[in-house]
């Protein structure tokens, strides 16, 4: 079979897990607080279920993107968080207990760790200018899985028959179904991703350069980018220097800033000389971080009020709710290729702060007309449906520049772990959202209040900072690089 044929399978199978993460998510979200009110759990256990599933996907991901990161291959670690998927839908399935459907949600969620290798990949395999682009389609697959969702729902909630012991119901089948979905999946992955370098090996040549001189960038065993760095310091190689033909005995050598020769396919050890403090605690770093945790704790939080209030104010039920999902569903992704075509004419910073100034308009909206309703139906659904709309229209601007951004201004190297971490700071959020929000159901002037203070400390910290939010020269990175390897 072609590499290309390979690619296109493998780039398939990213999006099918994408969609599919999207589907769980869209028929999960709206059944579950009905499910949990019939197995007499308390209130606060709403959070605490949609919380359990980023737990330990903030836990799975650092992991599984190291562990990829020293092996440079994906294909079994999705293949081996796809089982944890497979088996915590079946336990959401069965429904005993609410202790059990929260115990579902925490092995489900381990799962989702394989995003972290996965944009690992994506990182390596694209080049700069086009990554915003890429991870956009990516991400506006995961939400045509939440468009695609609640029309599942429409005929899993005429569910009504046993299979065996468990009752098969509109609570119970959304469990069953994506146990079936993962499991789909899982052949899937079997029969069509591959591992793949970035770019064939034979395209890494060896370059001699002189001590004195300024070193290439590119990661440790990154075949994608050898080529790429010897093309963009070509003035650092001596006249004398052969690139090709059959002078060149190492072909899938490449020079790196500790001096030495290694292989373009094998990385022993990406991690040698790394520290992470001066990964991380960059200000750059710090600002991409901070806005993937704010903006993903907003979200979650309206999320999580979302349902009740429109159970409260609206009388919506499950067919109700999976429509206005729905809605959202389509307006993200006419979002997401909105900004796929802008990510091609503006820098990812512009587009960070297009997303944050729509963010704090959504913000202010909700606090002003959502935090005490008041009014008739017509009113009250008027001022819902803008609060939302603003929100949703927020999210993709915020979500592709960041991290695009983000894998722009860490190491390539290390992708998996730094798009791990990144997660894992998105997870924490995801956690502490639900909870936060579960608990001020009742006072949303605080909820809505801590939203607004937190989107305005993420302002200020990107206007400060807007000049650091570019990638940074390739001889910057060098002397970085160098000078982080001295201290060391």
């Amino acid at each position: 079979m072609e590499t290309r044929t390979k690619r296109r399978l493998t780039n398939g199978a990213i999006g099918l897990l994408f969609l599919f993460s999207g589907i769980e998510y869209a028929v999960i979200l709206p059944t579950i607080w009905a499910y949990l009110e019939t197995l007499k759990a308390e209130p606060y256990f709403l959070g605490l279920g949609l919380s359990a599933f980023s737990f330990s996907g903030l836990i799975a991901g650092p992991i599984l993107g190291h562990i990829s990161d020293r092996s440079w291959r994906t294909k079994p670690i999705i293949l081996f968080a796809n089982m944890f998927e497979i088996v915590g839908n079946f336990m959401y399935f069965m429904g005993y207990s609410k202790w059990l459907l929260l115990g579902s949600r925490l092995v489900a969620g381990i799962g989702t760790g394989a995003g972290a290798c996965i944009f690992g990949y994506l990182t390596r395999s694209t080049s700069t200018g086009e990554r915003a682009t890429v991870f956009a389609v990516v991400m506006a697959a995961r939400q045509a899985g939440l468009l695609i969702g609640p029309g599942f729902n429409l005929f899993l909630r005429l569910c009504n028959f046993n299979l065996g012991p468990f009752k098969v119901n509109k609570y119970t089948s959304p469990g069953l179904f994506m146990c079936l979905m993962w499991t789909i999946l899982q052949v899937i992955i079997i029969f069509m991703y591959y591992d793949l370098p970035s770019v064939p090996v034979d395209n890494c040549k060896v370059v001699s350069v002189e001590e004195e001189e300024e070193p290439l960038i590119g990661g440790v065993g990154d075949s994608s980018r050898c080529s790429t760095a010897i093309e963009h310091d070509k003035s650092h190689v001596p006249p004398t220097s052969e690139t090709g033909g059959e002078n060149s005995t190492a072909d899938e050598d490449h020079y790196i800033p500790n001096g030495h020769i290694e292989d373009c396919k094998t990385n022993n050890n990406p991690f040698h000389n790394f520290s992470a403090a001066k990964e991380y605690l960059r200000e750059e770093v710090v600002v991409v971080l901070t806005a993937q945790f704010i903006t993903l704790f907003n979200q979650t939080a309206l999320e999580t009020m979302v349902t009740p209030m429109t159970q409260k104010y609206f009388n919506f039920g499950e067919l109700e709710n999976s429509l206005m999902y729905c809605m959202c569903g389509v307006e993200v992704i006419i979002g997401f290729f909105i900004v796929r075509w802008l990510s091609t004419k503006f820098a990812d910073r512009v587009i960070l702060a297009l997303g944050l100034v729509i963010c704090n308009i959504s913000c202010v909206w909700c606090l002003i007309f959502l935090a005490n309703p008041k009014g008739g139906f017509s009113i009250l659904l008027c001022e819902f449906v803008v609060g939302v709309f603003l929100q949703i229209l927020g999210l993709p601007f915020v979500a592709v520049s960041q991290v695009s951004l983000f894998s722009k201004v860490t190491a390539e190297k290390t992708q998996g772990f730094s798009h791990g971490l990144r997660r894992s700071i998105g997870g924490i959020a995801t956690i502490m959202g639900p909870m936060w929000a579960g608990g001020l159901i009742h006072n949303l002037y605080i909820m809505f209040g801590v939203m607004m203070g937190l989107l305005t400390l993420l302002t200020i910290m990107m206007i400060l900072s807007y000049s650091y939010l570019v990638e940074p020269a390739p001889s910057q990175m060098s002397s970085v690089n160098r000078r982080n390897m001295d201290d060391d």
